[in-house]
C-alpha cells in the first residue's frame, strides 16, 4: 500500500467519524429543541424538530453507504474495522434518536392546542434535559476517544428510568386525580417513554465506544431500576 493509498485510507476513516459526530449534534439539537417546545408550547420550533428529522435520516443513509463501500474497497482489520462497525451502529442509534424527538414534537404540537400543564411539563422538561446531557456526554466521549466517560454514561443509565417512574407516578397521580387532564397525560406519558428510549440509545452508543475502543463488550448487566409493577407497555411510536 502506497504513501498515497494509506492518507486516502486514513482521509476515509476520518470522514466517517466526522459524519457520525456531525450526525450526532444534530441529533443533541433535535432532542433539546423537541424538549424546549414542550415547555416553551413553540408551535413553530415543535414543527422545525419534524421537518428537521430528514436530515438525520439522510446522514444515515449517507454513513451506511460510504461504511459498506469502505469495507467493501478496503478491507479493513482490527481497530479499523472496529472504527467503521462502529459508525454504522452509532447512525442507526442517532436516527432512532432523531425519530424519538420528531414524536416529541409530534405530541408537543397537539398539547399547544389544549390548557397548559405546567408542573407537568416541567418535569419533562427536567427529564429531557437530563437526557440531552446524557447524549452530549457520550457522543464528547466519542469525539474525544474517551473510554471513562463513556463508561461514566453507561454506569449511570438507572438515572433515567427514575426519572420515568417518578415522572410516570405524577402523571397517573394527576390524570386519577382529574379526568379532564387524561388526554394531555397520555401524550405526556408518550413523551417520557421517548425520552427513556432515548436514554437507552445513549448507553448502546456508550457500549459501542468501548467495543471501538478496547474491542471487548462491557462487563456485567446495564444498571437499571426494576419496572413499575403497574406500569402498561408503552412502546416508543415511531
Amino acid at each position: 500500500m502506497n504513501q498515497h493509498t494509506v492518507k486516502s485510507y486514513g482521509d476515509e476513516l476520518n470522514q466517517l467519524t466526522a459524519e457520525v459526530a456531525r450526525m450526532g449534534g444534530l441529533a443533541e439539537a433535535q432532542v433539546a429543541d423537541a424538549v424546549e417546545s414542550v415547555a416553551r408550547r413553540d408551535v413553530a420550533l415543535a414543527r422545525a424538530v419534524v421537518e428537521r428529522d430528514q436530515k438525520l435520516d439522510a446522514l444515515h443513509h449517507d454513513i451506511e453507504k460510504k461504511a459498506i463501500r469502505l469495507i467493501a474497497l478496503r478491507q479493513p482489520v482490527a481497530s479499523d474495522l472496529r472504527k467503521t462497525l462502529s459508525a454504522m451502529k452509532l447512525a442507526v442509534d442517532l436516527e432512532r434518536t432523531g425519530d424519538l424527538a420528531r414524536n416529541i414534537a409530534k405530541r408537543a404540537l397537539i398539547l399547544a392546542e389544549g390548557e397548559p400543564m405546567v408542573p407537568l411539563t416541567r418535569s419533562i422538561e427536567r427529564m429531557g434535559k437530563l437526557v440531552s446531557g446524557r447524549l452530549r456526554d457520550v457522543m464528547d466521549a466519542y469525539t474525544g476517544g474517551e473510554l471513562d466517560r463513556a463508561v461514566s454514561v453507561w454506569s449511570t443509565d438507572d438515572e433515567v428510568d427514575e426519572h420515568y417512574n417518578s415522572l410516570f407516578r405524577e402523571l397517573l397521580t394527576y390524570m386519577m386525580g382529574d379526568p379532564r387532564t387524561i388526554s394531555a397525560g397520555t401524550h405526556l406519558l408518550f413523551m417520557a417513554k421517548n425520552l427513556e428510549r432515548i436514554g437507552d440509545h445513549a448507553t448502546n452508543i456508550a457500549e459501542t465506544i468501548h467495543y471501538e475502543i478496547t474491542g471487548g463488550d462491557m462487563y456485567g448487566e446495564r444498571p437499571r431500576l426494576s419496572a413499575l409493577p403497574s406500569e402498561p407497555d408503552f412502546k416508543a411510536d415511531s
